[in-house]
């Protein structure tokens, strides 16, 4: 059977019956720990900016945005929710795929549930498709990095992802939904990754108009819009990525983040906080702070950042807010927070270098290495990996980062009620009633 038989199989025939139970598990963790950070992330500029532009260029009906309530289509709230998501840094990721699949996969699955006219999403269907969106999504990415000489954006893959949700929901026949995943293929957005590392601005991982590129895709095929092949998924060099599809579950190999930084930062921010606590350092006492670092990881050097995204896209700031704060989320990284004198302090004091041996273990291993001069003695780290990198967080611990995160927009009683609406979602009879709680807006 060829490559793109098989996907386009697995898209439309997969049912929750045929989910093995951690990849079952692995879709309510997922959906958690993302709407754990949309819900924070609604209060970031980004957010509010793309909110504001999916409501003005997306209007109609089909979707509503989250903790707003406005009407808007099925792609424009899912460009605005993938913003969202993406503008707080601190949503899951897969290592080979060098990005983030369910900052896009999460909001389509969602905002596409009105296009099954048919009957209600059962909360079982919906789940599936999430774990679809995440399992094409990631071998996309794995094939256009293995055939594209740039390094780009997770929207460049994410657009297969939520391509496969949306012709799932709009019941493509075979030859549409191949149309679907060539059109998101060659309309998702390129980009070049390291622009923002070495510029940090809102446009992110590219992922929101991934998302809505794929959305957009499945519609111009239903509606007889035609595609070329998606190369990702045809191509006969990439056919290995594909043999293993609905047998090896990538879902459920992401990592997650404890912190609101990107994940090339984690090692180090990681590496200071254990130091600090193993030997007790005080801020003030610290003289001098040496981080060894793979080559991406040093290019984010801003140092006096001006705005959130800045402060998530560096690596001395995040480095020295964590050892005055211990942790970081939206207070640590935003308004008032990026001129606290303390850090600033500590930021000149930081030095960072790249360590070729490290650089040549990145993608598989994001690894640092800390040195802390303090009272006049050294600590050292030696290599290190990101927290909840080879130790997975637990179950309560992703309970209690969602609360975390949660808290800074929903009173705890509501939070509770979004915790409780995602993890019964498998027994859910109808999928909509998570989008209408999520779309009733915020309290003052």
């Amino acid at each position: 059977m060829s490559t793109e038989k098989v996907v386009t199989d697995f898209i439309h025939d997969l049912r929750w019956e045929d989910l093995p139970t951690e990849a079952r598990r692995f879709a309510r963790l997922c959906l958690l720990d993302t709407l754990g950070a949309a819900v924070a992330g609604t209060q970031t500029h980004a957010s509010r900016s793309s909110y504001e532009f999916a409501a003005i260029t997306f209007g109609g009906q089909g979707a509503r945005l989250w903790l707003d309530g406005r009407p808007v289509s099925a792609a424009g709230a899912t460009l605005a929710h993938a913003t969202t998501i993406d503008s707080l840094d601190i949503h899951d990721g897969y290592k080979p795929s060098k990005g983030h699949a369910g900052v896009a996969q999460v909001p389509a699955s969602l905002d596409t549930l009105s296009l099954d006219t048919q009957q209600p999403v059962a909360g079982r269907e919906f789940l599936t498709t999430v774990v679809i969106g995440y399992e094409i999504a990631l071998r996309a990415a794995v094939s256009l990095h293995a055939t594209a000489c740039d390094y780009h954006s997770s929207g460049a893959w994410n657009a297969l992802g939520t391509a496969a949700v949306s012709a799932r929901r709009l019941r493509l026949n075979h030859e549409e939904t191949r149309h679907a995943l060539g059109i998101s293929e060659y309309y998702g957005p390129r980009s070049q990754l390291m622009r923002c590392a070495d510029y940090p601005t809102m446009v992110k991982d590219g992922s929101g108009w991934g998302a809505m590129t794929g959305i957009s895709a499945a519609l111009l095929a239903a509606r007889g819009f035609s595609g070329a092949p998606a190369l990702t998924v045809e191509a006969a060099v990439v056919a290995e990525h594909w043999q293993d599809v609905g047998h090896h579950w990538l879902i459920t190999e992401q990592y997650f983040k404890p912190f609101a930084i990107c994940y090339w930062v984690q090692p180090a921010v990681t590496g200071v906080l254990q130091l600090q606590q193993q030997f007790n350092l005080r801020p003030e006492a610290i003289e001098r702070i040496r981080i060894s670092a793979f080559h991406e990881a040093t290019r984010m050097t801003v140092r006096r950042p001006q705005n959130t995204d800045e402060a998530q896209y560096s690596l001395p700031f995040p480095v020295a807010a964590a050892l005055v704060h211990g942790r970081l989320g939206p207070t640590e990284l935003m308004g008032v927070a990026l001129h606290d004198p303390q850090v600033l302090q500590l930021v000149d004091r930081i030095e960072v270098i790249e360590d070729p041996a490290l650089s040549a273990r990145f993608p598989a291993e994001r690894l640092a290495r800390v040195q802390i001069t303090a009272d006049g003695r050294e600590h050292d780290s030696g290599i290190i990996g990101p927290r909840w990198g080879d130790v997975a967080p637990t179950e309560a611990e992703l309970r209690e980062k969602f609360h975390w995160l949660a808290g800074y927009v929903l009173p705890e009683e509501r939070a509770g009620a979004l915790e409780a609406h995602i993890w019964g979602m498998d027994e859910a009879e109808d999928a909509a009633t998570l989008a209408t709680f999520l779309a009733t807006a915020a309290p003052d």
